[in-house]
């Protein structure tokens, strides 16, 4: 990929561009699911996160779970779920906005002081849309999305996924991309758009 075709992906609605990938080892934790769907959400973390290069653990020592990802039917079932409220203080006002535009998914991330992600939390409303998706495919777009702190618009066109015969797969450039925002040498956080040019050098130096 080139520098050109790079910076729209970290490139915020607002003009800005920024890049972010986690600092820490990622602990999920999934509420609103049986428990023989957990393997399939384990298994989506573990194969981005095996990509990246990037750690899993047990436990995070500050937060305990550190990526949390919420099921619903309907927006209004997340003003219930206990203490939730206190781990996103603007919950409601989230809530009324996801109703408002009809959404059937949100990540909301928070900041370690270097800039790096600490946490996401993953809301899905499982729609017709989403409910058609399978397990397995809907979770990969997901975590996908997750790994990195992408632009508000980077998939609105293209999904970071694509078909090949009976199996849904990560686009090799994005995954190639990934990797590259995970080499030790580059920053964990970027707010300049030269940024592309050493994610497109580390992803030409690796073919």
């Amino acid at each position: 990929m080139t520098p050109d075709e790079i910076e729209p992906l970290f490139t915020r609605g607002d003009g800005s561009y920024l890049f972010a990938r986690w600092g820490r080892p990622i602990v999920p934790i999934v509420f609103g699911v049986e428990d023989q769907t957990l393997p399939v959400i384990k298994g989506a973390f573990e194969a981005v996160c095996t990509l990246a290069g990037h750690q899993m653990a047990e436990t995070d020592p500050e937060l305990g779970s550190n990526c949390m990802v919420f099921f619903c039917r309907d927006w209004d079932e997340l003003r219930h779920v206990p203490d939730l409220d206190r781990l996103v203080p603007e919950l409601a006002t989230l809530v009324d906005r996801l109703e408002a535009a009809k959404a059937n998914q949100y990540r909301l991330f928070r900041f370690d002081p270097d800039g790096a992600i600490r946490a996401a939390f993953i809301f899905l409303r499982m729609d017709v849309q989403m409910a058609e998706l399978p397990a397995e495919t809907l979770m990969l777009g997901q975590v996908v999305q997750t790994i990195l702190l992408w632009s508000d618009n980077a998939f609105a066109r293209r999904s970071p996924l694509a078909a090949v015969q009976d199996t849904v797969v990560l686009r090799p450039e994005i995954a190639g991309l990934i990797r590259a925002g995970y080499d030790p040498a580059l920053p964990s956080t970027a707010s300049d758009a030269s940024h592309a040019l050493r994610l497109s050098a580390r992803l030409t130096a690796a073919q």
